[in-house]
């Protein structure tokens, strides 16, 4: 669960089986009851014609919660990522962070650190596309050691630098006074 909208689904299939949720937060749902066999049934698949999952297997649980923690942390948070990770998931998760990264490793196929990183990027396009930041800004809101550094880490995921990002950007958008005008020069 990544967003209010998957927080909502769920809400919905725990309401429609008369479930009461104490808390319903992204990757865990806390129920006042205890759950009978068959609306465990009913849950899984009414959160999988959501396209979500019900899971059981700890370490599958682990795993989404060091997903949303992640997430949470690139996408949600306002405030500048200002914290050494692998710290952050170990107390939030109350793991050692080498059992965390081993875990993740061996079922996802990718380290955590990629994992970060291919986040962080997607965080630095939204970045660029709303245009509100400069690169130097950017770089410190995602808590790069310089401009050339996340310049250097977009362009080995993207391909492209974060200049060359955002002049493909401005040019997929035409100003409003030029959009129907037969000669661009005229206005």
């Amino acid at each position: 669960m990544v967003s209010n909208r998957c927080k909502m689904a769920v809400k919905e299939e725990l309401k429609k089986l008369g479930l009461h949720f104490i808390v319903v937060e992204l990757g865990e749902v806390e129920i006042m009851e205890k759950i009978s066999a068959d609306q465990r049934v009913l849950l899984q698949e009414g959160l999988l014609n959501s396209g979500l999952e019900l899971m059981d297997d700890r370490r599958s649980v682990l795993i989404e919660r060091i997903k949303n923690v992640i997430i949470e942390m690139v996408h949600h948070s306002d405030e500048e990522i200002r914290v050494n990770f692998s710290h952050y998931l170990s107390e939030k998760l109350n793991h050692d962070y080498t059992y965390l990264a081993n875990l993740f490793s061996e079922v996802q196929g990718t380290t955590i650190e990629q994992f970060i990183i291919a986040h962080k990027i997607e965080r630095i396009k939204e970045l660029i596309i709303y245009g509100e930041h400069n690169i130097t800004e950017i770089a410190w809101k995602m808590n790069y050691s310089s401009v050339a550094h996340l310049s250097n880490q977009f362009k080995k995921m993207t391909g492209l630098t974060p200049t060359h990002f955002k002049k493909l950007k401005d040019k997929r958008r035409s100003p409003i006074e030029e959009i129907g005008n037969p000669d661009p020069q005229i206005s």
